[in-house]
């Protein structure tokens, strides 16, 4: 007897339940994206925009702007006053930006190895909570020559006390301290929550091969960090450039212009000499100096690259 074996037909795979892409999908999602993109454009797109016209105009709130071309820009550049602004900014970025990213790696260094208790997060955060106006107030009693706690400290041990806002070699310096201290809780949590990102086995890897604290910071956490630090190093930069408050509320500019930043600089010469458009056209320099330092950033810094794979 033969027997005939058929070929059997391979079995069917039922097509994947998934909903097909539609021609109405991107419409969805502009309908998502509308009011953000609305108020985008109403809170920040519209008024730059009408920034850089008003820097082309001599503008005093009062009357109709007369347009002036590019005055506002070259009395800007023979502003003496603008660039003494200009530096005293970087100055307080440089000391800010650099005590900030220190110590908030450091904090995030020691959260990471010896607790990660929420209630520790909580506790280094809360400074940043606290207004600037407030914490300006508060130091401003604190560090006072005559009556301050910090001087009364200093004096106890033995050191003579000191005029820290009213010092012009000393002002910026403790203005951008004070900002340190109150952010770099903040900054120490970004890097805290990039550090757990990295995988457990390097460092595991690392300590087998015989690498210390030191050696596994430096080749492990600080490359593979990367990504975090250009976020912070961009929005912290952008934030110091921008300091007023604290300067408003302490020195106003002073001693003798050694704090006058120039932010506050802006603020002076748009509503208290009433020039509008020379105050744009500072406004919209300083806008055009963090665009291109943003971007000199994320290049250096290769931004969009990460040594994690």
């Amino acid at each position: 007897m033969t027997l005939t074996v058929g070929r059997s037909s391979p079995p069917k795979i039922a097509p994947a339940r998934g909903r097909r892409r539609t021609a109405g999908d991107p419409v969805v999602a502009w309908l998502f994206l509308l009011p953000a993109l609305l108020g985008f454009t109403v809170f920040y797109l519209a008024p730059t925009i009408r920034g850089f016209w008003i820097s082309f105009t001599d503008w005093n709130l009062l009357s109709e702007p007369r347009f002036v071309g590019l005055d506002n820009y070259r009395d800007m550049l023979a502003d003496d006053k603008f660039w003494n602004a200009l530096r005293i900014t970087a100055e307080y970025v440089v000391i800010n930006i650099g005590s900030q990213t220190v110590l908030a790696l450091a904090i995030a260094v020691l959260m990471d190895r010896l607790t990660r208790s929420v209630l520790v997060r909580a506790a280094i955060v809360i400074p940043w909570l606290v207004p600037n106006v407030t914490v300006a107030i508060v130091t401003l009693f604190m560090l006072d020559h005559n009556v301050g706690f910090v001087n009364h400290i200093l004096d106890v041990l033995g050191f003579e006390p000191q005029s820290f806002y009213g010092d012009s070699d000393q002002a910026i310096a403790t203005i951008a301290l004070v900002n340190t201290w109150r952010n770099m809780g903040y900054t120490a949590l970004l890097f805290f929550a990039g550090m757990q990102m990295i995988p457990r086995n390097l460092y595991e890897a690392a300590a087998v091969d015989g690498a210390g604290e030191w050696t596994m910071f430096r080749r492990v956490t600080l490359p593979l960090l990367r990504p975090v630090t250009v976020l912070v190093l961009v929005v912290s930069i952008i934030g110091s450039f921008q300091i007023f408050d604290t300067v408003a509320v302490t020195t106003k500019g002073g001693p003798a212009d050694a704090t006058r930043v120039i932010y506050y600089y802006i603020y002076q010469k748009a509503f208290n000499e009433f020039h509008m458009g020379y105050a744009a056209a500072m406004a919209a320099t300083l806008f055009v100096i963090l665009i291109a330092l943003t971007a000199t950033q994320m290049r250096l810094l290769r931004a969009s690259s990460s040594d994690l794979r």
